[in-house]
Order: C-alpha cells, then structure tokens, then sequence
C-alpha cells in the first residue's frame, strides 16, 4: 500500500513574523516548522502502514518554499519513508485550488493507495483543499475522520458531525481528512531523527509536474485591526430590560 500524507510548512507562530512591503504577504523564514494538523496525518498514515504489512509505504507531499527543510524532517523523523517537496518561485501567493492542482499532480506522478490530509492549513484556514484534491484525483473523499481503520478492501472512518458521527466507508485509492484528537501523534525518538538524514527528499517544480500556473491570490492592502470600543453599561433601574430591547430592534435582532 502507498501512502501520500499531504503536509506544509509554516513560520513558527511562537516567533514575530513580516510583512512584505510590495505584495503583503508574510514573508517566509527559512527555519520552518511542521505544520501541528499534520501531525495527526503523518499518523494516521503511519498506522494505516502498519495495519497494511511490511510493504506499505508513507511518503509527504508538500507545496512551499523549501527553506531548510526543518518541517519536513520533522515528519520524516516521525517515521515517514520519503517526502516530495513542490518549490517553485511562480507558486507565490498561490490559492487553495492552485495548492490542489499541485499537490494532486505530485501524488498522481508518485502513484497512491490512500491519501492523507488535515482538514485545514494552521495559516490558511481555507478547508477545502483536501476535497479539491481528491475531485482532481478522481477518488471517493472520506473527510472529518475523527477516527479510521482499514478494511479488507478500503478505508472506514467515523466522519465527525454536529450531532454525533456517521460511519463511512470505501475501497481504495481513497482521500480522507483528519480531525485534531483522531489519533494521538507519536514523538520523533532520537533513532528517528538520525534516520530522517538519510531519507530521500525530491524536489520539483511545475515544469516538472506540467502544471500550469494561471491564478494568483493578490492582496491589495493590509490595515491594522479596529481597536475594540467600551461597551455601553446600563445601570438597572427596574427598566433595563426596555433599552436592552431597543437595542436589539436598532440591529434588527428582534
């Protein structure tokens, strides 16, 4: 069995970040961390290896500026067997279907049985990539797993929703997205991280997957966030209840 854990790389949020000035973006540091969703992917994917035999295989696939790699050896130090890092300068300010398009043609190139995502990105917060992915691939999307096993044939999942969970399942090749708390993410040991020196990382380009790339997010401006206004107090005297209503009719509440 092959399986494609979909990762990113991310500025560390405990340390101060930039702007550029030209585009708004947030400029990117060459020391990036693995992405802390991912985590719970790399360990699905890495079980799901396990149920599957000795000849299951777990590879990263990840889109961005590959700086030091510091992110990706994270996940490899965690137990995956290689990683596939996409670094192209034209992929700047991508958006969530560029990111898909992308991502789908690596793990397309490389051959797959399950793919493995988050739900979301830590700095994207889009949520819909993983679903983007598995449209362009052409398989079924298992998504919200709060927990998942393997079938004889497939994948089964309980897909978290508001009310409880849906039990869901299908046969491979197969896209499913991870909820934080599925799983409880293994600690890289010290023989891990020796290990994750030696495993192969390629690295491509778009010219290298025939990807074209012919949409860009841009951002026209960027202005600090409102400060917070001190809330209107009333003092109750018997009759705070009215203006209470009266506001709510001045919003349309009521």
């Amino acid at each position: 069995m092959k399986i494609a854990v979909c990762v990113k790389q991310i500025p560390d949020q405990a340390t101060p970040y930039a702007l550029d000035p030209s585009t708004h973006f947030v400029v990117r540091p060459n020391d990036q961390v693995l992405d802390d969703t991912d985590r719970y992917g790399i360990e699905v994917g890495l079980q799901l290896a396990a149920a599957a035999g000795e000849d299951a295989t777990v590879t990263v696939f990840s889109m961005g500026p590959s700086g030091t790699m510091q992110g990706i050896r994270q996940a490899l130090s965690m137990g995956a067997d290689g990683a596939v890092v996409v670094d192209d300068p034209s992929l700047r300010g991508a958006e969530a279907l560029l990111t898909a398009r992308v991502l789908a043609a690596a793990i397309a190139r490389s051959g797959f049985d399950v793919v493995v995502a988050g739900t979301e990105s830590t700095d994207g917060y889009s949520g819909v990539v993983p679903q983007q992915i598995a449209e362009l691939l052409g398989v079924p999307a298992l998504t919200f797993a709060r927990k998942v096993e393997k079938t004889a044939d497939g994948i089964r999942i309980e897909r978290q929703t508001a009310a409880g969970y849906d039990v869901v399942e299908a046969a491979t090749p197969v896209l499913l997205s991870v909820t934080a708390g599925s799983v409880e993410p293994r600690y890289p040991s010290f023989k891990g991280i020796m290990a994750a020196k030696s495993r192969p990382v390629e690295t491509l380009s778009v010219a290298d997957l025939g990807v074209e790339v012919s949409s860009a997010q841009t951002i026209t401006g960027v202005e600090p966030v409102a400060a917070r206004q001190a809330g209107e107090i009333i003092e109750d005297d018997g009759e705070a209840h009215l203006r209470i209503l009266a506001l709510l009719e001045q919003r349309k509440v009521v």
